[in-house]
């Protein structure tokens, strides 16, 4: 039997049919599995987690059926409170799949600890933007005898003498010790 005589045969188109109807069976079944197994067309809402303690989150989220991945945070928000949710992706409001992973940046407990920079026997007009760069504020200016005017003589905090390299957090005050300009008086 030739090649030819077989595609225009009956027996052919009879096969031809039956595998046409059986590729649509299959592919409808398959698309019905997947649209079971899959959940197709189910969403769950994103809660608004933002200010939330942990605890509070964990419950919300399990609610929901949704799975809490904590991301690291270094930014202090001093708008939240310690430990709580301060940025969450995918944001509220948004559908997702359940057992979606939602990724959850929280507030740390206070400001990163920085050290403090040498700046003694700098002019104030040097150590100002040296400390407001590493994120210290300026605190009370004392001036004591001596020749080198706004000439940086000690780092204090609260009182106490700071050491170079000593750490502090984050928008600590730090108050200097000055030079007026005037010699020392001796006695």
């Amino acid at each position: 039997m030739s090649i030819i005589k077989f595609i225009t045969s009956k027996v052919f188109f009879k096969q031809l049919a039956l595998a046409v109807v059986a590729v649509v069976v299959f592919c409808f079944l398959l698309l019905k599995w997947l649209d079971a197994t899959t959940n197709n067309g189910e969403f769950v809402t994103v809660p608004d987690l933002k200010g939330k303690s942990l605890q509070t989150v964990e419950i919300e989220l399990a609610d929901n059926d949704l799975v809490m991945q904590i991301q690291d945070s270094a930014n202090y928000n001093p708008n939240y409170p310690k430990f709580s949710v301060i940025e969450q992706d995918p944001i509220a409001g948004a559908q997702v799949k359940e057992n979606r992973k939602i990724y959850l940046t929280l507030n740390p407990s206070g400001y990163r600890k920085v050290a403090v920079p040498n700046i003694l026997r700098r002019t104030l007009r040097q150590a100002k933007p040296t400390l407001e760069a590493l994120g210290f504020t300026m605190g009370e200016k004392t001036y004591v005898d001596n020749i080198g005017k706004d000439v940086v003589l000690g780092i204090k905090q609260n009182g106490k003498d700071l050491k170079i390299g000593d750490k502090l957090p984050l928008k600590s005050k730090i108050d200097l010790v000055l030079g007026n300009g005037k010699r020392a008086s001796s006695n």
